[in-house]
């Protein structure tokens, strides 16, 4: 099996990876989003301000309240 950042043959160790530095490289890409599947959907900026505001008030209403 090859590495599928390098090419190289891949080692038990770090299979599917040749090595640590390749896993390193793989892991990276996935956290600053170089990774993405793409979806069937189109975003509407209006229905994400709503999702926004209604998660805000849950955590809100959610909240312990403080005497005073």
């Amino acid at each position: 099996m090859a590495c599928p950042i390098c090419g190289n043959e891949a080692v038990q160790k770090y299979r599917p990876f040749c090595s640590k530095r390749c896993a390193d490289i793989d892991l990276a890409k996935w956290m600053n989003g170089s990774y993405a599947v793409p979806s069937g959907r189109e975003e509407d900026p209006e229905e994400i301000a709503e999702a926004f505001e209604e998660a805000m008030r849950e955590q809100f209403e959610a909240a312990p309240k403080k005497p005073h």
